[in-house]
């Protein structure tokens, strides 16, 4: 079943997050005969993001980032606040709250955390646990320039409606990949970001089909 356009509320997301696990997603999704090569190559190094909804009148936003420039790595890409699971970190909920202060000044009190989706696996060679968390509407973003050019939302019934769902491509060295794609104003969410806001999008659908039947 696939989601109808509607406007989605907290308890439906705190009831997709209690879920039971729907698999693992990953880049590979729709390029699944690259998988197995591509994860002897890699090394899967613990990451983890935070996806957080924010309340902005009657309605659910998600926030977003957009990456520095100047990165080495994904520069200017759209992204959750996240990074690596630290040897200090005491879990990966840790690491994705200190992500979050780190880069948009996110304190940890200002987060209830309603639990996680499924683990992805990406083609760099990190298995990412996405957390799903509350944030307070009081919340002034606070970028850090070296890591973040912009904080912005996006609303979550855009982002969990299929129909704004878009298969792209790029094509290396004479390979084609395949991705998900959002685009949204004028940002580009695709990628990991996609894929893993698809897989909160696809507990919406199972938990509708569950409540019809």
């Amino acid at each position: 079943m696939h989601l109808t356009r509607m406007r989605l509320t907290l308890p439906q997301i705190r009831a997709a997050v209690e879920m039971p696990p729907l698999g693992e997603r990953s880049d590979f999704d729709l390029n699944p005969e690259v998988k197995a090569a591509q994860l002897r190559i890699h090394t899967q190094r613990p990451a983890a993001v935070l996806c957080g909804l924010i309340a902005r009148e009657d309605a659910l936003n998600v926030v977003l980032t957009r990456r520095a420039g100047h990165l080495a790595r994904h520069a200017g890409q759209v992204a959750f606040p996240g990074g690596r699971v630290d040897a200090g970190d005491a879990s990966a909920m840790e690491a994705a709250l200190r992500e979050a202060e780190e880069e948009v000044g996110l304190a940890p009190a200002q987060v209830e955390v309603l639990g996680t989706l499924d683990e992805y696996l990406t083609s760099t060679g990190y298995r990412v646990t996405p957390f799903v968390g509350v944030i307070d509407p009081g919340w002034t973003p606070r970028p850090d320039p070296s890591e973040v050019e912009e904080v912005f939302e996006v609303p979550l019934d855009f982002l969990m409606d299929p129909a704004n769902r878009q298969r792209h491509h790029h094509d290396r060295t004479g390979t084609r990949r395949y991705y998900y794609a959002m685009p949204w104003a004028d940002h580009y969410i695709w990628g990991a970001t996609a894929g893993m806001l698809k897989g909160l999008s696809d507990r919406l659908a199972a938990l509708a089909e569950r409540e019809a039947g």
